[in-house]
């Protein structure tokens, strides 16, 4: 089933608030309304989200299911079903955050189709109660792995159960698959298609450059030399600012050096 052009735009607008696309959002989601799988690698805050969001909304509108989005983040989640519900979005997620009470509501919605977008972490699949509500649900219109680099041992984020992913799918008739990452090398990418069956999936690679963003190396030698960096890169660039320490005792020192200096600011380390 194709969608018209100004179902796109309406919905674009009406729901997301946004007159045009940006970057490959467009393609993809062409890509999966014309029911095309795809693997979608595209920075960080550059929307990924949108491009599995809006079919979400199009498909629960044609009759066709629900969209489920696999996520590996239980913190993020309520952000994320937070921001889609404040579009109107009917969304929810279903995590070991909630109370009994909760999932087992939320596993009575999933049953009825009161949901148009079902955030959970792979993990969810081993739960009887869950697996028996999706199995009296809707049909899952579209799968959307975020993250799905986790998918790969040779990711930077492997997840054991994300491996799992193949056989879920399956298990959920094979549908669309839209599986999304901020990075991944080609043998991630090659990984991620294999482990979800989806070899003749389109790959949209939005490559990794940040124009707004700026990497530089400043070498300093010593303590003294490192305050001296930080009281200039304050004068220059003003604003919140995170500073990364290899060694808490180096944090510790630096710490209280910049006290003294009279900065506002808080500490963190893992002890």
């Amino acid at each position: 089933m194709t969608t018209s052009e100004s179902a796109l735009s309406v919905t674009l607008e009406k729901v997301f608030g946004f007159t045009e696309f940006r970057g490959q959002q467009r393609a993809v989601i062409d890509a999966l309304m014309g029911g095309r799988s795809s693997l979608l690698l595209m920075p960080t805050g550059m929307g990924k989200s949108l491009c599995y969001q809006l079919p979400a909304r199009l498909f629960s509108e044609q009759g066709r299911g629900f969209t489920l989005v696999i996520s590996p983040l239980i913190s993020l989640m309520k952000d994320q079903v937070d921001a889609a519900r404040a579009k109107g979005l009917r969304a929810t997620f279903i995590n070991s955050s909630l109370t009994g009470e909760e999932r087992a509501a939320r596993y009575r919605g999933l049953a009825r189709g009161d949901f148009e977008l079902v955030y959970v972490t792979p993990e969810r699949f081993r739960v009887a109660d869950f697996n028996d509500a999706l199995a009296k649900a809707p049909p899952v219109a579209l799968l959307a792995v975020d993250e799905a680099h986790c998918i790969s041992s040779w990711g930077h984020d492997f997840r054991p159960d994300y491996s799992r992913l193949g056989d879920i799918r399956e298990r959920l008739g094979s549908p669309l698959t839209l599986a999304l990452t901020a990075t991944a090398t080609p043998q991630v990418a090659a990984d991620i298609l294999s482990v979800l069956g989806l070899p003749d999936a389109h790959v949209f690679n939005a490559g990794v450059d940040r124009p707004n963003l700026a990497l530089e190396a400043h070498g300093v030698h010593g303590m003294d030399e490192k305050v001296r960096a930080f009281v200039g890169y304050r004068h220059l660039v003003p604003g919140p600012a995170i500073i990364y320490f290899s060694l808490i005792s180096t944090l510790r020192e630096f710490a209280d050096n910049v006290s003294r200096l009279g900065f506002d600011f808080l500490t963190y380390h893992g002890q």
